[in-house]
């Protein structure tokens, strides 16, 4: 509801901004300067409109985040469904499915180009050919690599643990373009990150549910998603394709793939005889977490593309706060330690002061 509700107020705006433009001639600079402070103009209304749909934006991209590690934690711990990479296939299945439909509607574009409105309608591609497929192909295996990494290791971790450790993506990204282009970080910098995993460290020696494994798949995790932004620097720009167009050819690519993994490592054949296969709650849980991870996307576009990096600093740590709470209070796998807090809020204050030099 409230994604239709933003993309209905997108239109209503651009609809307010090609009536504005039109009449640019006709206005004279005073009168605009009138109506831009709201005295009974148009433009206030229409300003109040877009700050109202800035904010939509911020918490539905907050709310879908939070939900989506919330209803992928209680499948993979709480029901204690082993198969994380056949949630991943079905998050993409599910993807695809719907951008279809919204690709045939009209409502979204997969290409640059087609983000000005109307004119993916006279665009005669609507998706993507086989050529950026095979351009964007090492892409999309990083994006795999990603995905099947991250939904694995948020079984092994409790959700405080998991978004402090999760914080030291950081710390691998930088390794890897100093590694890869030579290129230095501030002093600023360096110690916003070296905070972060200061906080890891610290939280960890008192982490009551250690488990090495689980750790390891998250650095592993960090060091894929790494590496997933190092390739999107490099080959994102050869394309036109704009984050659903990358959505797109990421589900094309990474599905068969992991179906077939699926089929040959036995996965799919024993989650048919899982136990809470048909229980209503389990099923509602993957049809949510399948939802959400498409929102997610959806609503990191918007976010992008209508609010600032500001809002987006805010909102993204303002997501982990939330994400640390309610691994408190709805998973038994998170106890509370002093130390551990510390460590936690560590990470926290870390990730503040990244962002804020960054901004």
């Amino acid at each position: 509801a409230c994604t239709l509700a933003i993309h209905v107020m997108s239109r209503r705006d651009e609809k307010f901004r090609q009536r504005e433009r039109s009449a640019t001639d006709l206005v004279s600079y005073d009168d605009k300067e009138k109506r831009r402070r709201g005295h009974g103009g148009v433009l206030s209304v229409g300003s109040a409109t877009s700050r109202t749909r800035s904010g939509l934006i911020a918490l539905s991209y907050m709310t879908c985040a939070i939900f989506l590690i919330y209803f992928n934690k209680v499948a993979l711990s709480s029901f204690k469904f082993p198969y994380s990479n056949l949630i991943t296939l079905l998050q993409l299945i599910c993807s695809n499915m719907l951008l279809a439909l919204l690709v045939r509607l009209d409502v979204v574009s997969l290409t640059k180009e087609g983000d000005v409105a109307g004119s993916s309608k006279h665009s005669k591609q609507r998706f993507v050919p086989l050529t950026v497929l095979k351009t964007i192909f090492p892409l999309s295996l990083a994006y795999l690599l990603y995905m099947v990494l991250g939904m694995a290791s948020l079984r092994g971790v409790n959700l405080p643990m998991y978004t402090t450790l999760r914080r030291t993506t950081a710390a691998f990204t930088l390794t890897a373009e100093f590694l890869l282009t030579g290129k230095k970080q501030p002093p600023l910098i360096i110690a916003s990150v070296a905070l972060m995993v200061m906080g890891a460290v610290v939280a960890s020696l008192r982490d009551f549910c250690f488990d090495a494994w689980g750790y390891l798949l998250v650095f592993a995790s960090n060091c894929s998603t790494a590496l997933y932004l190092a390739t999107i620097s490099r080959l994102g720009k050869k394309t036109s394709l704009n984050s659903f167009g990358l959505m797109w050819c990421n589900g094309l690519v990474c599905g068969p793939i992991l179906l077939v993994v699926s089929v040959v490592n036995g996965d799919l054949t024993n989650a048919l005889s899982f136990e809470y296969l048909h229980e209503v709650n389990f099923q509602l849980v993957m049809v949510m977490s399948c939802l959400l991870a498409f929102a997610l996307n959806y609503t990191i576009f918007l976010n992008t593309a209508v609010n600032s990096a500001l809002t987006q600093t805010v909102c993204g740590n303002l997501k982990d706060v939330v994400v640390i709470v309610i691994g408190f209070q709805s998973f038994t796998d998170a106890h509370f330690d002093p130390v551990n807090m510390v460590g936690i809020l560590l990470g926290v204050a870390g990730s503040v002061m990244y962002a804020v030099i960054k901004l």
